[in-house]
């Protein structure tokens, strides 16, 4: 019998932390980011293991990484591989029209809870959301949740692509439940089908029958 998925896990009081630091993690790395960097690893000490171990060893790459070949890894994964891309309505929508309704939702969803995005931020970019999910942790997670397949898509095409990125990935992963049932599905679709309405580039979605091992899941 297939497995519906349903769930939405309740949240611990580490979580708004470990989503904070994700969302540091995984902004464009400015003349800020260096800074960030040390606030970042105490932060992510202070985490359960399964979280705080992936973010650990991005923060010691990045710390022994000049910020200028940060930078240019940055735009080189993630503005130039459209496997890799850090907007999640992307993976459910591809580019159609039913994206623009996913992101007038999550805009929506934002003003509701009383928060507000500057003119340059798209309110579906994975800092974005997590930034939001460390502030209101409750609706935070039912959109990490929504989201589930495409977050798991993005962390293994990282982890296929050697990416620094895919520890902060996987330690996204760990903040949320186990993929099963139809979540699992979900992935394996989109890995096979790539997103809707999108016939350039379908190749590298390929994946095989199984997901690979360990999917990550939460800390007990």
């Amino acid at each position: 019998m297939k497995r519906k998925s349903t769930r939405t896990a309740p949240t611990e009081p580490w979580h708004s932390n470990a989503w904070q630091v994700q969302s540091l993690l995984l902004a464009y790395p400015d003349e800020q980011f260096e800074q960030l960097l040390a606030l970042a690893g105490r932060v992510a000490a202070t985490l359960p293991e399964p979280v705080a171990r992936p973010l650990l060893r991005f923060t010691a790459h990045a710390e022994r990484t000049a910020t200028a070949d940060l930078t240019a890894d940055y735009v080189a994964t993630f503005d130039h591989r459209k496997r890799c891309c850090l907007y999640l309505t992307y993976y459910g929508h591809g580019d159609t029209r039913k994206r623009g309704l996913g992101l007038l939702r999550l805009k929506q969803t934002y003003a509701e809870a009383g928060w507000r995005l500057s003119d340059d931020e798209l309110p579906d970019h994975l800092a974005v959301v997590l930034e939001f999910a460390a502030a209101d942790p409750a609706t935070g997670t039912r959109l990490l949740t929504e989201h589930r397949a495409g977050l798991e898509l993005l962390r293994l095409a990282l982890n296929d692509e050697g990416s620094p990125w895919a520890h902060v990935l996987d330690s996204v992963s760990a903040t949320l439940p186990a993929l099963a049932g139809d979540d699992r599905e979900a992935v394996m679709r989109l890995a096979a089908q790539g997103p809707p309405e999108e016939q350039v580039g379908l190749d590298p979605y390929a994946s095989p029958v199984f997901l690979p091992d360990p999917v990550v899941g939460g800390p007990r």
